[in-house]
């Protein structure tokens, strides 16, 4: 019973998107990137990051 995390840290979902981690949180701050504040402690649902792969991926044109 070993499920994937809801939830990411700003620096997991950085390596997951092979961003640095200061850009990941400056996505976080303009809003570009979905995340949940607890107190101090900031984190990125992982269905978030799903959703804008997917969605970048269908905008692609089809291949020729």
């Amino acid at each position: 019973m070993n499920e994937p995390r809801l939830t990411l840290t700003v620096g997991e979902a950085a390596k997951l998107l092979r961003l640095s981690r200061a850009f990941t949180y400056e996505l976080v701050a303009r809003g570009e990137l979905p995340s949940l504040r607890f107190g101090r402690r900031v984190v990125i649902p992982r269905i978030a990051i799903e959703r804008i792969l997917n969605d970048s991926v269908d905008a692609l044109p089809p291949p020729a």
